[in-house]
């Protein structure tokens, strides 16, 4: 049986940092596994920007972010499988996966780290009635289809939560050509960020329904219809307020839930509200030399705090390992995340989208601007009033390589209203392999001073990380 000091479980930004912050702490022996073709997890699947404002003080789309990862990595020469899924660990600290390549595997670690990722709650888990024709997805699902494998997930669509991959999923599904006729949310506030009401929503005059829900699934082979109702306080339908929209697919954006049937299986204790490991201040579980991060310990709202906690398990393990990590001072305790709720600005003022924060900003006839808690907000306000523009993220055809997809986004933000003559421009494109982030595919599109640049590395017949 081979022997590492370190094994990670899980190659998104949590596992990907975790391995870095480890082997800069004199960690030499370890392995990373990750069950999919690619490292990078589920950041591979989230071409839109937003990504990196902390963690490397620019934006970035998720293929980006990861490939940073993926590069320090490479750089440190840690080793990693992928398609490697790991089956059962133990409470000694063995690991057993199964590889194409290998075969059946059994390793011994002197720590884990477990950055399994979380899951996206499913029809079943929230009880939808109605029939069940096809048509009826998860937001994070219909999001692969579409960024990874080139499939549409529907031409009318109705939306369901207002998470905030169904958000985004909503201005994607926009920008790609469908009629999403709505979001529902049963709660009176949003789950999602306010920058994503505003430009995912707003932007494109795509209705909010809050305090709704779906009352009625109709349809035999595929979704024909979808009936949205009102509730009160007690989340009841008030009854006489149906509204029936005609669709052929519903979206699913309901939460998200932490992925641990591994530590589970073991006795690992869980987090009665977030079902996530209970850990210490040192994210150790409640088995010694195991530890947890990221989303599989709790679902994060953003990505540089799940990259800042994967540094810390790193850390923490290699001191455990070193025999040197100092007992924990206080439990870990689940912090509040999640939308702030859409909250209106007051009339004349608008919500700046630089940053997950949402300042409420406001710009006189001279304009001075107010409400912004940084220089960027003011540019923004200005730039709203006198030329509003967007980035543009989106996927083009590739050949040549193994993906059949290519993200893609803006070099520079475009004006708001080019925004549906450049979709038309990037989708007469076909990219061929190789090709490197940050390649001009367009340049200069429809003169508007922004190329459209490559967002991922593609070689020919395979993709890197």
């Amino acid at each position: 049986m081979k022997r590492y000091d370190l094994v990670i479980i899980g190659a998104g930004a949590a596992g990907l940092a975790a391995a870095v912050e480890a082997y800069d702490r004199g960690i030499r022996s370890i392995l990373l596994l990750e069950k999919d073709k690619y490292l990078g997890g589920i950041l591979l699947q989230c071409i839109h920007n937003g990504f990196g404002l902390q963690e490397f003080r620019e934006e970035l789309s998720g293929p980006q972010y990861a490939q940073r990862f993926v590069d320090q990595l490479n750089e440190r020469g840690i080793e990693y499988r992928v398609n490697s899924m790991v089956i059962n660990i133990t409470r000694d600290l063995q690991v057993h996966y199964s590889s194409l390549e290998e075969g059946y595997v059994e390793v011994q670690a002197k720590a884990i780290i477990c950055s399994t990722g979380c899951s996206e709650r499913t029809r079943g888990s929230i009880a939808t009635p109605g029939t069940r024709p096809s048509g009826v997805l998860t937001a994070g699902l219909a999001q692969r289809y579409m960024n990874i494998d080139g499939y549409m997930a529907g031409k009318r669509v109705f939306i369901l939560g207002s998470g905030d991959i169904g958000l985004i999923m909503a201005r994607r599904l926009t920008l790609e050509g469908a009629k999403v006729l709505g979001v529902a949310e049963i709660m009176p506030t949003t789950s999602g960020l306010t920058r994503n009401i505003v430009q995912c929503l707003n932007d494109y005059g795509i209705p909010l329904y809050l305090h709704h829900t779906v009352k009625e699934i109709i349809g035999r082979d595929r979704v024909e219809k979808v009936v949205i109702c009102p509730v009160d306080d007690n989340l009841q339908f008030i009854e006489g307020r149906d509204m029936v929209f005609d669709v052929d697919t519903v979206l699913l954006s309901v939460g998200l839930l932490p992925n641990n049937p591994l530590l589970e299986k073991i006795g690992v204790r869980l987090h009665p509200r977030s079902k996530g490991p209970l850990v210490d201040g040192n994210l150790q579980t409640s088995i010694p030399g195991i530890f947890a991060c990221g989303n599989g310990l709790y679902v994060h709202d953003l990505v540089d705090k799940v990259s800042a906690e994967g540094r810390k398990a790193g850390r923490n393990a290699a001191a455990y390992i070193n025999g040197t990590l100092a007992a924990a001072e206080a439990e870990f305790k689940v912090p509040a995340v999640g939308g702030e709720g859409h909250t209106l600005p007051e009339e004349g003022k608008f919500i700046c989208i630089v940053c997950p924060r949402g300042c409420h900003l406001s710009v006189d006839e001279n304009l001075n601007v107010t409400g912004n808690s940084c220089p960027r907000g003011k540019e923004y306000a200005i730039n709203e009033v006198t030329n509003p523009t967007r980035t543009i993220t989106s996927t083009v055809a590739i050949s040549g390589g193994e993906l059949h997809r290519l993200p893609v986004m803006t070099s520079s933000p475009i004006p708001k209203g080019k925004i549906f003559e450049v979709m038309q421009e990037i989708d007469k494109v076909r990219a061929c392999a190789p090709v490197r982030i940050g390649d001009v595919i367009i340049r200069n599109v429809l003169g508007t001073g922004s190329d459209i640049i490559a967002t991922r590395n593609i070689l020919c017949g395979q993709s890197a990380g």
